[in-house]
């Protein structure tokens, strides 16, 4: 017996809807066809030899065959190693029964090999291999009176030709697998990924139109209102222009009370179910890591949305360098009411840093950032640390005349 003939093994015991790929269907009809040939090519030299038991013969073969086509067609066997090993166990019996009237029977060790290592655990599968090979050997040398190292090493480099065949073609398989999850995984997180970005520029762009909406048309609408008010002062009081400027007053009114509409519909969602003091309490309260506390002092008021956002997003991006960078037990957020100001502190007790080696300029992230949102709307924004000693972050925007 030889090993170049030796197909490639049928995939190790895996799940069903992964085990019948088209290759591995391909290698169980080539196992199939290699059993099922030799068992043909065994009792036809049995016939055409007029082999004293040819009879013994073809009823062993014809039994073995019966056999292994009902384990073949039953389910059972492919998914639980008991039955498997049930109908290796009834092969076994058969292909002794053929081996000890058939000195031919020694060529269904090999395709037995395969089998063995398919349905059983690698070391039983080692162990039945091992087995086999020693009864083809002893069958061998009970029909042979000659004994010759090649009734030793065929059956034997046969075994170990299937294992090694079957160990590689399992390791191919695992690290295809392996691929194929990554490359589900690299296919899912660029999917997160891509819809993360789409909703970052939602929200950018949302922030964009409620500011723009608030800088141009809301402070237009207001500017228009204050110079219809002062045309209004200017005339006498039984100008007929009056009735004109009381309508357009109240068009510019309707129109501005409009536009703040607008800014509030694009208010981000952090923002649309309550306060800006709200939503940084709700911040503090599912920050991770240190222990956040929120503070309001003085007296709230409403602010113009484009304010809001920036005070939100810089506490929002303060405290998650909090959470990454400090290593802080403790924090606090303030936000403060003023006559003529809000300011937004943000304290914590961590490692601290030199601000004078942090990175500066506009359109950066971080610090960067934060400064450029509070600049953006005239504000000032400052940064007080030095290594072991803490953060302190605030920012003071001016409150407009119109809020």
């Amino acid at each position: 017996m030889t090993a170049a003939a030796a197909p490639l093994p049928a995939v190790s015991r895996l799940p069903v809807s992964r085990a019948l790929t088209p290759v591995s269907k391909v290698l169980r009809l080539c196992l199939h066809a290699l059993f099922f040939g030799l068992l043909a090519l065994a009792a036809g030299r049995a016939v055409t030899d007029s082999a004293p038991r040819a009879g013994w013969v073809i009823a062993a073969c014809a039994v073995l065959a019966a056999v292994y086509a009902g384990g073949v067609r039953t389910p059972a066997v492919h998914s639980s190693p008991r039955a498997g090993a049930v109908w290796l166990a009834g092969l076994g019996a058969a292909w002794a029964a053929l081996l000890a009237v058939s000195p031919d029977g020694l060529w269904i060790a090999f395709p037995l090999y395969f089998l063995e290592l398919h349905l059983l655990r690698l070391r039983w599968g080692v162990a039945a291999v091992a087995l086999t090979a020693c009864a083809a050997i002893g069958g061998f040398l009970a029909h042979s009176s000659a004994v010759t190292p090649g009734a030793f090493l065929g059956p034997l480099l046969g075994g170990a030709v299937a294992v090694a065949t079957v160990l590689g073609y399992q390791a191919l398989y695992r690290e295809s697998e392996r691929r194929r999850e990554l490359i589900e995984e690299l296919i899912t997180t660029r999917a997160e990924l891509a819809a993360a970005e789409r909703g970052a520029g939602i929200l950018a762009e949302r922030e964009r139109l409620a500011r723009e909406i608030h800088d141009t048309l809301a402070q237009g609408l207001s500017s228009i209102q204050l110079l219809l008010r002062a045309a209004e002062r200017a005339l006498p009081g039984e100008a007929p222009a009056l009735e004109h400027i009381a309508r357009a007053r109240e068009a510019a009114q309707e129109n501005l009370a409009e536009a703040r509409r607008f800014v509030r519909a694009l208010t981000p969602p952090d923002l649309e179910h309550g306060s800006l003091a709200a939503a940084l309490e709700r911040l503090c309260a599912g920050a991770p890591g240190p222990r956040v506390r929120f503070s309001l002092s003085g007296s709230p008021r409403v602010l113009p949305t484009p304010y809001e956002v920036a005070l939100l997003r810089i506490a929002q991006s303060a405290l998650a360098n909090v959470v990454r960078h400090a290593r802080a037990g403790r924090a606090e957020i303030t936000l403060t009411f003023m006559d003529a100001s809000v300011t937004l502190d943000i304290v914590d007790d961590g490692h601290g840093f030199d601000p004078s080696s942090a990175p500066s300029g506009e359109g950066g992230f971080g610090l960067p950032a934060m400064r450029s949102r509070a600049e953006t709307l005239g504000g000032l924004f400052t940064v007080e640390s030095s290594p072991g000693q803490g953060t302190a972050v605030a920012v003071t925007l001016p409150l407009p005349l119109e809020a």
